[in-house]
């Protein structure tokens, strides 16, 4: 069962960049999160609630730091996925688990003190190849694939990747700490949409024309049920192993987003670059499952 919650929730996060897409052409980015965020403060607010789990904490800057952080990933991803093929917006943030195993290797080998015979660097051999080839399915995807008005929105995707990894590693510190991630979410959601209002009084806000308006429902639902569906699914994982099938399968909303960019979108991309989104998903399956052996309790990732 768990492996179906993480499909299921995988389809959820593609079929809501369908819609970001979508809304994209008559909102902006800011507006985007900003909804996002309030429909998610509502829905995991009720969903606290049902639980019995209380929203308050002892931990507000870590929360706002996370929030800060996620934020920023998110909005730099919808804009990806209104100027990028869904496909490539989507593979670019989903690199946030190359992106971990790049930091893992860079804080091991800044730690490391050559003279200290008792401990070695954590920079093993498969770590690195994991983060190089994670980067050589980046270049294969992007050069052949992209005009050069869309390089910006490339960078701003990879950009995005990143720093979900930083969201991640933040979202594991509050989950040591014994933080729910129900209360970390909704947390998150309160970011996005103080963040997105303040966006929005920079960038301005569009007037609400219906049916464009109607785009924005299901954004926030459609993230917030994938966020629930991919809770459950880690928690029905009984073992180490089972929590690893779990992580690797969110993989599987690459695939969502591929057929969805053929299909609604006609996106036509290159056999090279096919190769590179494939090469990024091995990479990011390594990834996660070296990850997995150095944390084995981490909580699942958020889109």
């Amino acid at each position: 069962m768990q492996a179906l919650w993480m499909l299921v929730a995988a389809f959820f996060f593609a079929s809501m960049g369908v819609c970001v897409k979508i809304a994209s052409s008559d909102f902006n980015a800011a507006e985007l999160v900003f909804y996002r965020g309030v429909l998610g403060i509502f829905f995991m607010w009720a969903l606290a609630r049902y639980s019995g789990i209380s929203l308050r904490t002892r931990y507000p800057m870590m929360h706002a730091w996370r929030s800060l952080v996620g934020v920023t990933s998110l909005g730099a991803w919808f804009y990806a996925i209104g100027h990028l093929p869904l496909a490539t917006a989507m593979t670019l943030n989903y690199m946030s688990s190359v992106w971990v195993a790049a930091f893992l290797v860079g804080g091991a080998l800044m730690a490391w003190r050559p003279t200290d015979t008792q401990s070695r660097p954590m920079l093993q051999g498969p770590l690195v190849m994991t983060v190089l080839a994670g980067f050589a399915g980046v270049v294969m995807m992007l050069r052949p694939s992209l005009e050069g008005d869309q390089m910006f929105a490339a960078l701003v995707g990879l950009l995005s990747g990143m720093c979900a990894a930083f969201a991640y590693m933040q979202v594991m510190a509050l989950s040591r700490i014994g933080e729910p991630e129900t209360r970390t979410v909704f947390y998150f959601a309160v970011g996005s949409a103080v963040a997105g209002a303040l966006g929005m009084g920079v960038a301005g806000a569009s007037p609400l024309h219906w049916p464009s308006a109607l785009w924005l429902l299901p954004i926030g639902v459609l993230a917030s049920l994938g966020q629930l569906c991919m809770t459950r699914a880690y928690a029905s994982a009984r073992n180490q192993r089972g929590t690893l099938v779990v992580a690797n399968l969110q993989y599987s909303g690459i695939v969502f987003a591929g057929l969805y960019s053929v299909w609604l979108f006609g996106d036509q991309l290159p056999l090279i670059a096919w190769a590179g989104m494939a090469l990024i998903v091995v990479s990011g399956v390594a990834a996660t499952v070296l990850r997995g052996k150095a944390a084995p309790n981490a909580p699942a990732e958020e889109h």
